[in-house]
């Protein structure tokens, strides 16, 4: 009963109770003895002189200094007890406190000065990248755009070398970067301004690519990008890939690329207008991967050794004109060269003819037929240069692209013997 009644006594209000003179009880109007307060504990005896316990509860009318109420500390006032006035209000004691703005302002310079440095940042070895930080520049009188690259771990395959693909994005990255530090650039991928208010856009009609040597994790490689004019309506663009470190060549490529309309998907001949915008940038000089225009076999279930089927573009595969890139037909075209092959070979050369656009919801099949090459022997020898021919359709039977790629013996020093590309002017 005492617990129910001391819990009740802490959560309501009390009022102390005064007799006929005024003066305040020393039992609460519950019943309560005055020994114990409103938390339920006993209290200390101020005086001892009357036998009887004296205690000042929380109902006590709070004091007031001034006009003004001064709250006790805990409910509690002795007589002993000292109030103390606030300090009165001025200017000085209403700023705010300086000393965390002046650590705000010092966190923000250092960042600055931080970021500054970043920016500013210098090699301080000569085998590190002049241009760590930027994408590339024109170089040799405004003819050429060289940028670097180091060849990351996610670009190497089981060969421990940077993929034929890995290759090929940083044509595709260099020859952008090169039109936007030309300050072409406009919407769209490698569209000039003219070229964007006319709607056209470049696509690929063939790309030959030689290698020399593939490059691994951590090399840096230098590449080289200029264009030039390919008959009446075409550029041509090529590319050279060296070691940085050494200066050798590791790869040669090249490409040719015509106008097509974005909207109705047609050929277009290039204006006045935009010949004007790039051709200040075209080299007089011949490709540096001979033509190879011999004409390519037809392709058909019947001759083709390897069919690969139910291929499909991802929506990653598209770029920002909304068919699929380029490079990604490479890897499709991959996909049906026979295992063994590509074991024990490296693919040295390829050229590839693009015929038609592969959109979205494209259902593809790729075909691979493996031919000799030079009287080399039977053809998936570890000890043959080997040649494949490969059409990549679609299901209903339209023709994507064609090519032919031409393989060697992995860690053969084919090229160093022969002291050319075997397969130049093939």
């Amino acid at each position: 009963m005492m617990v129910t009644t001391t819990v009740a006594a802490a959560f309501l209000p009390i009022a102390p109770v005064s007799d006929s003179s005024g003066t305040t009880s020393g039992k609460i109007a519950s019943g309560i003895p005055a020994s114990v307060d409103t938390r339920g504990t006993s209290a200390k005896s101020k005086s001892t002189s009357s036998g009887k316990l004296q205690v000042k509860t929380n109902a006590q009318a709070l004091p007031k200094v001034n006009g003004t109420t001064v709250r006790s500390v805990n409910g509690f006032k002795t007589e002993d007890d000292v109030i103390v006035s606030p300090p009165p209000r001025t200017f000085i004691n209403q700023l705010p406190d300086w000393s965390m703005l002046l650590a705000a302002i010092t966190t923000i310079f250092l960042a600055a000065e931080k970021q500054w440095m970043m920016l500013d940042w210098k090699p301080k070895r000569a085998d590190m990248l002049d241009d760590h930080f930027g994408l590339g520049r024109i170089v040799q009188d405004g003819s050429i755009f060289r940028q670097n690259f180091s060849i990351r771990s996610y670009e190497i395959g089981a060969d421990r070398t940077a993929s034929v693909e890995t290759l090929m994005n940083h044509f595709q990255e260099t020859a952008l970067n090169h039109v936007r530090n030309a300050g072409l650039l406009a919407d769209g991928f490698g569209s000039t301004p003219e070229m964007c208010k006319r709607n056209l856009i470049w696509v690929v009609t063939k790309m030959q690519v030689l290698v020399d040597r593939y490059p691994t994790w951590g090399d840096v490689v230098q590449v080289d990008t200029w264009v030039a004019a390919s008959g009446k309506n075409g550029m041509r663009r090529d590319w050279l890939v060296r070691d940085r470190n050494t200066g050798d060549i590791l790869t040669r490529a090249s490409s040719l690329c015509v106008m097509m309309n974005k909207e109705t998907r047609k050929l277009s001949k290039i204006p006045d207008e935009v010949r004007e915008e790039i051709g200040v940038y075209f080299v007089d000089s011949p490709p540096i991967v001979d033509d190879d225009s011999r004409k390519l076999p037809k392709l058909d279930d019947n001759t083709a050794d390897y069919i690969r089927s139910g291929l499909t573009p991802k929506w990653s595969d598209l770029d920002i004109n909304q068919h699929v890139n380029n490079v990604k037909y490479v890897g499709w075209i991959l996909e049906s060269a026979p295992l063994p092959l590509v074991e024990t070979h490296e693919l040295a050369g390829m050229t590839l003819d693009y015929r038609r656009e592969c959109m979205r919801d494209s259902v593809l099949q790729s075909l691979t037929s493996v031919v000799d090459k030079g009287g080399h022997g039977g053809g998936e020898s570890t000890n043959d240069i080997v040649e494949c021919q490969h059409l990549l359709r679609l299901e209903g039977g339209g023709e994507i692209a064609k090519g032919r790629t031409y393989w060697r013996p992995k860690f053969a020093d084919m090229i160093h013997s022969l002291g050319q590309h075997p397969f130049d002017g093939a």
